[in-house]
């Protein structure tokens, strides 16, 4: 019987500090972490590896903004998504959970442990 490894959580965060910084801290902890500066190398992310959880800036250059938070919506309607923005006013209801920066990347995590679909740290599935 093959393992295979856990399911991973895409950051998706165009600000390097923030995306590299809360990579490492996951990662750290046992995570399966994956990373992406927009939502276009999200795509690239999401085609190519087995995820369950998105954390994803709301405000990005390249395929960010209201047209991300729809694609995900539509495309993507079976992943658990968390929306992190340091400042929000969509023209529509966000239908995800959102997590104003500053952030603890601590309560952050807590967040994900409390999340059904999240990926347990370490932990891999066969």
């Amino acid at each position: 019987m093959a393992v295979k490894a856990a399911k991973a959580i895409l950051i998706v965060e165009d600000e390097d500090a923030i995306r590299l910084t809360l990579r490492d801290y996951l990662k750290k902890r046992g995570y399966e972490v994956l990373v992406a500066s927009d939502g276009v190398g999200a795509i690239k992310q999401l085609l190519d590896n087995d995820v369950s959880v998105v954390i994803t800036d709301y405000r990005m250059d390249v395929l960010g903004g209201d047209y991300w938070i729809k694609f995900l919506r539509k495309y993507c309607s079976d992943l658990t998504v968390l929306i992190t923005s340091g400042f929000l006013k969509p023209d529509f209801p966000i239908p995800y959970e959102v997590v104003y920066k500053p952030f603890d990347y601590s309560e952050l995590e807590a967040k994900l442990r409390s999340l059904p679909e999240a990926p347990d740290a370490g932990k891999k599935e066969s």
